[in-house]
């Protein structure tokens, strides 16, 4: 019997509106488990070599895991998958909420999306039940009222819905697709992906329950994570979300601003008006009756974490609604210290503005810093940019070209592009570009992190801060202190400074990247299971698999899920044609020393990142020339038939 899973596999073929429901084996879910891997599976299989990332021969695909669904935190997570727009090679996103969740009880462990339709259409699942409906009368309406209109249409308040919303019908290279109206599949463009396919929204709702294996295994595990929350650093992440750690990271000098020409703002005030301390104290919802922890939190299924922020405000009368959440960390960083912005609520506002457009905050906003720091150095004139000065620090500005970039009006038509591709299009300002394999950088900065910035190059789908663990976390005296049981569990006991880049952090970046790459294929939140800081471990990740399906799983059967994921990013990319060129990081993050701050003065040196590089080539089994896993090791982690059809 097949524990975990709902065993079926939906199809969905929009040229033909066919729909086709496939039944794997147990030997295909062991081997390709769920979430990314399997997403990356079928992208392979049914995406020929060298396709129009926007065109009908894409593949989309939704892929939950055997943990989704169960009453257990941090497992209501599902992946996405395409070819990117943005790179060309791989895309891979991650959303949580309640609709991973939803899928599951509605009969089905992924959706696989081909073909394109002529007209707007949605999806409905329902209880092993799916047909395609006419979404005529939803194309261009924003998320929330698509959310109103879905479950007035339907009947049924508790249905989950995946939407585009006007952004990925534009075909923004940055568009998301988003759930709950503030949950968003965002980075690699997943969401233009969706918008060429015309399919405006996938709505799901079920009643069948997920059938373990081990159930008391799945209450111990639930009971463990309750019982040590109060007492770990996760507290505090559920108490601030992510937005917690703008003041460490400006204290460090990590705190990318003006578009990375410093790791700080220009005060320790500016810092703090961004703060997540000052968005608590102030902006959540119920913030004014001290009632956040009631109100201005939310959660994702069965999870006791609460980490999502629930805003409540305004900004120039315009109202910021709960509906659409609230800005994390990268958000307040991007629309923030990026821009030079120290106006949480216009921030707020952006973020709400993302969310209804239906777009990644991270791109979105370091494409507008981009085009500030083009300005600032006269590369565009407020005239090229429809009379928008768009001066660092100048929310009026940034919200201005915020909502011109969102509906792809006047010069906002080439920032919807993303960064990179802007450039491409306007024939300048490549040289402050922020961007790898078409992603811009997220707000982590190398200066401080260095493996980190050796991951940025080296990722698959480009810069990504969730792919790896974060060099702090393996610093001595942190490590000794609080991070070495889980990190020790995967083999990690020599802490190094976090500005070191020897083969002791090149291992600490590979075997962490491992971890998280099996976080992402068995469809788990980063921020609850991972090698470091987090609520559950490695163990507890292969003790969650184990009970989900009743198979024996190790930690080390869980590094082996990482790597198999990862090797397949690898030989996909080296299909399309991304190798080591492709493995770089901003010249300008080479060229230009930060400014003020710990990190003032500092440059990062393309020597050192060309000697790790050939050190995580070599410990990860690939070519050193190329960076494309070799034949050995696509066969030892059990892709041997890609080694036949890569040629390797």
């Amino acid at each position: 019997m097949l524990y975990g899973y709902t065993g079926k596999i939906l199809h969905v073929d929009l040229t033909n509106r066919k729909l086709e429901i496939e039944k794997p084996d147990e030997t295909f879910y062991r081997q390709y488990i769920g979430g990314s891997l399997m997403g990356l599976y079928y992208l392979w299989k049914f995406t020929p070599k060298g396709a129009d990332p926007l065109g009908p021969e894409n593949t989309l695909t939704f892929a939950c895991s055997a943990p989704t669904g169960l009453p257990v935190s941090g497992q209501s997570r599902c992946t996405v998958t395409c070819k990117s727009p943005k790179s060309g090679g791989v895309a891979d996103s991650q959303a949580g909420g309640f609709w991973p969740a939803e899928l599951k009880f509605a009969g089905f462990d992924a959706i696989v999306i081909r073909g394109a339709s002529d007209t707007p259409v949605y999806l409905w699942i329902h209880d092993g039940e799916a047909e395609l409906r006419d979404a005529s009368h939803l194309w261009g309406k924003l998320t929330n009222e698509v959310d109103t209109i879905l479950k007035d249409e339907l009947g049924d308040k508790r249905v989950e819905i995946a939407q585009i919303g006007p952004a990925g019908e534009k075909l923004s290279y940055f568009a998301a697709i988003m759930n709950m109206s503030n949950r968003a599949w965002g980075r690699t463009g997943v969401g233009a992906v969706m918008g060429s396919k015309k399919l405006k929204a996938i709505v799901v709702r079920g009643t069948q329950k997920v059938n373990p294996a081990d159930k008391k295994g799945v209450a111990k595990l639930s009971k463990h994570g309750a019982t040590i929350y109060p007492n770990s650093d996760m507290e505090h992440f559920g108490r601030y979300g992510t937005a917690g750690i703008v003041m460490s990271q400006f204290a460090g000098g990590g705190l990318p601003s003006y578009n990375w020409d410093a790791g700080v703002l220009n005060s320790q005030e500016a810092a703090e008006a961004i703060s997540g301390e000052r968005l608590y104290d102030e902006l959540l919802r119920g913030a004014e009756e001290g009632k956040q922890d009631k109100q201005g939190r939310d959660t994702c299924y069965a999870c006791i974490v609460r980490c999502k922020r629930v805003v409540e405000s305004e900004w120039r009368n315009k109202q910021v609604v709960p509906e659409y959440g609230g800005p994390e960390y990268e958000t307040i960083a991007t629309f923030g210290s990026y821009c030079g912005v120290t106006d949480l609520h216009a921030i707020a506002y952006a973020n709400q503005l993302c969310n209804q457009y239906g777009v990644d905050t991270i791109s979105c906003g370091a494409t507008l810093s981009w085009a500030m720091d083009c300005y600032t150095h006269g590369v565009f004139t407020a005239e090229e940019m429809d009379g928008i000065a768009l001066e660092y620090g100048n929310a009026e500005a940034m919200i201005a070209m915020l909502e011109k970039t969102l509906r792809r009006e006047g010069f906002g038509d080439y920032l919807a592009d993303g960064s990179e591709r802007a450039a491409d299009r306007l024939g300048k300002g490549h040289e402050y570009l922020l961007t790898v394999k078409g992603q811009e950088l997220p707000a982590h900065m190398p200066h401080v992190k260095r493996s980190l910035g050796l991951i940025y190059a080296v990722n698959p789908f480009g810069a990504d801060h969730q792919s790896s663990e974060h060099d702090t976390m393996y610093h001595p005296k942190l490590y000794e202190r609080v991070y070495h049981k889980y990190l020790s569990q995967i083999g990690l006991t020599t802490p190094q400074s976090p500005k070191a880049l020897n083969e002791e952090k090149v291992a600490f970046a590979l075997k962490t990247q491992y971890t998280f790459s099996a976080a992402d294929t068995m469809s788990v939140c980063q921020f609850v299971y991972g090698p470091a800081w987090q609520l559950y471990g490695p163990q507890d990740m292969a003790d969650l698999l184990a009970a989900a399906t009743g198979w024996e799983v190790s930690v080390e059967d869980v590094q082996a899920i990482g790597e198999r994921r990862l090797n397949l990013m690898r030989a996909f990319n080296a299909r399309e044609g991304l190798t080591r060129d492709r493995d770089t990081l901003p010249k300008k993050l080479f060229r230009q020393p930060l400014k003020g701050g710990r990190t003032d003065g500092m440059a990062l040196e393309e020597a050192e990142l060309q000697a790790a590089m050939d050190m995580y080539y070599a410990q990860a089994g690939w070519d050193v020339a190329t960076g494309v896993p070799t034949r050995e090791t696509l066969e030892r982690v059990g892709l041997a038939w890609v080694a036949d059809e890569l040629g390797v």
